[in-house]
């Protein structure tokens, strides 16, 4: 039997799924892998880390999941309790 690969558009650099964003579908934002600034804050150190290694998002990087990511997903604050690191290993991982 053939494998067949199905692919899985990446919406964030950090796994953040931006298609369930309200600032994405009150037109604020395009998501971080279309623009070139946050407009949440003057930097985002998951962007650019992304960006300075020249990929699409954290799970592509040979480093996932690194303490970055992991502060992230796991804030307080603003985490979402790791979700945003699957997404990036189903969005980042070739299914047969």
């Amino acid at each position: 039997m053939l494998g067949v690969e199905i692919k899985t558009e990446i919406k964030s650099r950090c796994g953040i799924d931006c298609s369930e964003c309200r600032f994405m579908k009150e037109k604020v934002c395009n998501g971080c892998i279309n623009i070139k600034k946050p407009f949440w804050a003057d930097t985002c150190a998951v962007k650019e880390c992304c960006e300075s290694k020249k990929i699409e998002c954290c799970g592509k990087c040979e480093e996932f999941a690194c303490n970055l990511l992991e502060s992230f997903a796991y804030d307080k604050e603003n985490g979402d309790n790791g979700l945003r690191i699957e997404n990036c290993k189903n969005w980042c991982t070739e299914k047969q």
